[in-house]
């Protein structure tokens, strides 16, 4: 018997998923189709009913705008909102900025699958020459964590990323849930990912296999031990669904050349 309910959404696309870069730590708001998604995601959560109590974002910008999105569609903007760097996307160190089909052109896909979906492997750290290096570290965003400036990460894998993750979901999001609330989490890609593995059981070598397209709400019924009752469920239409995993799945892949 379901307990608890849990949903999990990875932002709306923002302009460097069109783009086909490792966004990671690197603020950027949503593209027009991604407003577009964390919309209808909104649209669809009401006709399905879900009331939440609390949410909780990345301090990210393309998590909270997608957060707000959704909200104001379900008119429910007044829920209280929670922001924590622990909830961040990955760090992709060094590999920020750059293109993934052109790196699977440059290292191969397999190369390029590892640094994106293995558990254990990090990507090569940044460095302060990387251009993108004082914009993330300057930010006054990170002078606000519940970390000191220099022991946030450099470059993560996505077991660090759970490692980073888990003691905000065991001190805040967790006893949330305990109390009887409905709870959102607007998140990224890999801090949703990392959160599925530790709360579903995921194995080392599967979790490369699991796929969140933007903007497309995950639903995890849970029992009272916050055990899930069963494997969580994509909301939505599901042909649909499987055609964005399908597009999330060949960015790393080498790109066709168009025919001029």
């Amino acid at each position: 018997m379901t307990k608890y309910k849990l949903v999990l959404l990875r932002h709306g696309e923002g302009a460097w998923n069109k783009e086909n870069r490792f966004c990671s730590w690197v603020d950027q708001k949503l593209s027009s189709n991604g407003i577009k998604e964390a919309r209808n995601c909104g649209k669809h959560l009401k006709a399905l009913g879900f009331q939440f109590d609390q949410v909780f974002t990345s301090i990210l910008s393309r998590s909270i705008q997608t957060a707000w999105l959704v909200l104001e569609e379900m008119g429910q903007e007044w829920v209280p909102t929670q922001s924590s760097w622990r909830l961040n996307e990955r760090h992709y160190g060094a590999l920020i900025g750059l293109n993934r089909a052109e790196m699977a052109l440059n290292h191969g896909e397999e190369q390029v699958k590892i640094w994106r979906r293995s558990y254990d492997v990090t990507p090569p750290p940044i460095t302060e020459s990387h251009p993108y290096y004082k914009e993330i570290y300057d930010d006054r965003r990170y002078k606000c964590c519940d970390v000191s400036q220099d022991k946030l990460p450099m470059a993560e894998s996505l077991k660090e990323v759970l490692e980073r993750l888990l003691p905000y979901w065991n001190e805040k999001i967790a006893p949330e849930l305990k109390s009887g609330k409905v709870i959102l989490i607007s998140a990224h890609g890999n801090s949703t990912r990392a959160l599925l593995k530790h709360l579903e059981g995921i194995s080392d070598e599967d979790i490369v296999n699991v796929t969140l397209p933007t903007g497309i709400p995950v639903l995890l019924e849970l029992d009272e031990n916050l055990r899930p009752l069963g494997r969580h469920q994509f909301l939505g239409d599901q042909e649909a669904i499987q055609a964005a995993i399908r597009k999330v799945e060949d960015q790393g892949k080498v790109q066709p050349v168009e025919k001029k």
